[in-house]
């Protein structure tokens, strides 16, 4: 894809979510830091990252539950996808991106600098460890993160009540399915509904997986680190 090319696919997500043009400038700049040998991701071709990383992340302002929220937590942040390109599109929202490797929290925090982005904080800790989170986010959102019941897991106690759970997923199988029912039956939570994102180039099936807080999470939840992929909550158990 060409610069010119490049340039008009960002255009398109402008127009198509309504972005103002702070938030056309802050993508650009961001697909460039992206696309530097440093930047802790695979895909560095702006031709590639237009979509993989800013169509895909601005996929969640679908979600009216996205849109309104004041304040979203972005787990296992990576290179501060979704959450920077959500916190362009969205100054008057809150962004906490947490990020176990410290790496990637250096890579991310210096760019969210680079871009002026004061509603973005940056948190070097597992889901499961941060504390400062629980009951205050309207929602929690994670993008190829892991299987929906230690999504449900991570998020549950993070959630105010009625937040949202938002994640990012490919097809999901019955069995997975199944088993993200069953972890937010004891987690608080219940599924609301599964959004379907037009395919385009890198994200060709997409889905957003939509939970709701409707309960207080259990006090014995979340888990001490790394229990929820251990032994992730299911239907057999």
């Amino acid at each position: 894809m060409t610069a010119r090319a490049v340039a008009a696919r960002i255009d398109e997500l402008v127009a198509e979510y309504a972005l103002d043009d702070a938030a056309r400038r802050g993508l650009e700049q961001l697909l460039g830091a992206l696309g530097r040998p440093e930047a802790p991701t695979s895909v560095h071709d702006a031709g590639r990252g237009v979509d993989v990383h800013l169509a895909d992340s601005l996929a969640g302002l679908r979600l009216q539950e996205i849109r309104d929220a004041a304040r979203i937590a972005d787990l296992g942040t990576g290179a501060g996808l979704p959450g920077l390109p959500l916190a362009l599109a969205l100054p008057a929202a809150r962004l906490a991106l947490l990020e176990s490797a410290g790496r990637k929290c250096r890579f991310v925090a210096s760019t969210a600098t680079e871009l002026g982005l004061s509603n973005v904080e940056v948190i070097h800790a597992r889901a499961e460890e941060w504390r400062d989170g629980h009951g205050a986010n309207e929602v929690v959102c994670a993008r190829a993160l892991a299987p929906l019941p230690v999504l449900c897991e991570y998020a549950a106690p993070l959630l105010a009540d009625r937040g949202a759970l938002v994640a990012w997923k490919g097809l999901v199988d019955d069995e997975e399915a199944a088993d993200g029912l069953a972890a937010a039956s004891r987690l608080g939570l219940e599924a609301d509904r599964v959004e379907t994102v037009p395919p385009f180039p890198g994200a060709e099936r997409r889905t957003l997986h939509v939970y709701r807080k409707i309960a207080p999470t259990p006090p014995d939840f979340p888990r001490r680190p790394g229990i929820a992929t251990k032994r992730p909550l299911s239907a057999r158990t």
